[in-house]
């Protein structure tokens, strides 16, 4: 409930003053008999609470009154909001060296693969009104999720990702290709799609630059990241039981040529991510870069509620005024 004329309410302060001037006044009433027959010939109900009676019903007309001048109103109020709708679809590289172990978290050694799921985490949670999607690749590429508003099944999707999923080569163009499809049909006014690799091209299924162009042909736009650390990372060794044996440093292979043609040919952009702190501020950016467009429409609903408090005002207004000239009459 609210009150369209709140300020009307401060009128109940007077009523104090009111109560007071009141009751002084009555004090100052009086008559005398010449028989105290006559006195007792009254009603004792009436000489002793009439008073009171028609005070209080005073009072509760001002309340009543004041009440309904400040308009009570009970009804609901309701938004809906319009998005102009932006899919996106995440690719990302579980080859082989998205093992190496350059990244750190709390001073802790921490794999390529578990940081960007860290931060892909963090970027489906900014973007709750998308539709969002996920394809992996190595060798090949599969669906992960398709597109989805449910986000928190796509982070359960998310997490199940693990290196060893698909062949351990990097075919850039099939998961730039498998994004495409995705997004080929959808009526959003905006697609995107967002690309994590450690690697170079190494399978060439399609080639990378031709799926680019498949993507400009479908008005997606591909942003590029490139993962990892530059010059040699550590690998770690596992024996058959899955126990950590040490590190085997391997060279890093990132095309970073072939990420920025391929952005360029898509309208997107390429980002650099050596570290946790790049590959956030990347994701950052990126969400920045493509908002959408929130209209919020408000609807109210509100009935009014005053004569729900005039009417008993009335009542007692029209009790007081009959008593005061019949029963609680007073003498000059």
């Amino acid at each position: 409930m609210k009150f369209a004329s709140p300020w009307s309410l401060v009128l109940l302060l007077v009523l104090p003053l009111w109560l007071w001037w009141e009751r002084r006044s009555a004090q100052r009433g009086g008559l005398k008999f010449s028989s105290v027959t006559v006195a007792r010939s009254l009603s004792s109900f009436w000489a002793t609470l009439g008073p009171s009676l028609l005070l209080m019903l005073r009072g509760a007309t001002l309340v009543l009154f004041i009440v309904a001048l400040a308009r009570p109103q009970l009804g609901r109020s309701e938004s809906k909001i319009k998005t102009e709708g932006i899919d996106i679809v995440l690719v990302i590289d579980i080859s082989g060296s998205m093992q190496a172990m350059d990244y750190e978290k709390g001073g802790q050694r921490e794999s390529r693969i578990d940081a960007v799921k860290d931060v892909v985490r963090e970027f489906i949670r900014a973007r709750p009104n998308d539709r969002i999607g996920m394809v992996v690749f190595g060798t090949h590429a599969y669906v992960a999720s398709p597109l989805t508003l449910d986000h928190d099944w796509l982070e359960r999707n998310l997490d199940r990702i693990r290196i060893g999923l698909v062949e351990g080569n990097t075919a850039i163009g099939a998961g730039i290709g498998t994004g495409v499809n995705r997004l080929r049909d959808t009526k959003a006014k905006s697609k995107v799609i967002v690309l994590l690799t450690d690697g170079g091209e190494n399978v060439k299924n399609p080639p990378a630059l031709e799926a680019a162009k498949a993507a400009k042909e479908f008005n997606v736009r591909v942003y590029t990241i490139g993962a990892g650390s530059q010059g040699m990372a550590p690998m770690p060794i596992h024996d058959r039981a899955g126990n950590l044996l040490g590190y085997q440093p391997i060279q890093a292979d990132l095309d970073e040529d072939l990420l920025k043609q391929i952005a360029a040919a898509t309208g997107g952009q390429y980002f650099r991510a050596a570290d946790v702190a790049s590959l956030k501020k990347t994701y950052a950016q990126i969400d920045t870069m493509e908002k959408q467009k929130v209209e919020t429409v408000a609807y109210e609903e509100w009935k009014e509620l005053f004569p729900w408090f005039l009417t008993p005002g009335l009542g007692c207004l029209v009790l007081a005024v009959t008593l005061e000239h019949t029963r609680l009459r007073r003498l000059p």
